[in-house]
């Protein structure tokens, strides 16, 4: 399969995110119509919504989703130690490698 027939999956802004779900929440509009009308899927529409509803909404359906600020920040703080994990095991090579060199 060539990287020309791959589809990518859009990025999307935390913002219009946050901005699609009031739609719901807010504007009283159904996901099926909010996600027409902005051209998204209606599964995305959905797990914005979920989201985006606030804590005593969650509560009362037992659901422990983090909201879109928390969620946006735990992808990156995951990224954050991945990168550091890698940094970590070079200095390990690092370190192994002069300390072969230094006998």
């Amino acid at each position: 399969m060539s990287n020309e027939n791959k589809q990518t999956k859009p990025k999307y802004t935390l913002e219009f995110k946050q901005d699609a779900a009031k739609l719901v929440i807010k504007n009283g509009y159904t996901r099926q119509r909010a996600a027409d009308h902005l051209g998204v899927s209606l599964s995305a529409m959905s797990r914005w919504v979920k989201a985006e509803q606030g804590p005593e909404e969650k509560a009362t359906k037992n659901h422990s989703a983090l909201n879109l600020n928390a969620h946006d920040e735990l992808l990156q703080l995951r990224k954050e130690v991945e990168q550091l994990r890698m940094e970590r095991e070079i200095l390990k090579k690092a370190a192994v490698f002069f300390a072969k060199e230094a006998e």
